[in-house]
């Protein structure tokens, strides 16, 4: 199915009267990277200091 947008490719640009419009920091943190798995970067360093350990 093809749809090409035309019937909303030129609608205005929606612009809330009940919120702020957000600064752009704080647009850019909506998609910035977050840790889903507390402690697993600190888990990983950990089991590779062990295996390097092993490994000598």
């Amino acid at each position: 199915m093809k749809r090409n947008y035309n019937d909303i490719i030129n609608l205005p640009h929606h612009v809330s009267k009940k919120r702020p419009q957000l600064g752009l920091e704080q647009r850019a943190g909506q998609f910035a990277p977050f840790a889903a798995l507390t402690g697993y970067e600190e888990t990983i360093k950990k089991v590779e200091k062990y295996v390097n350990e092993e490994n000598q």
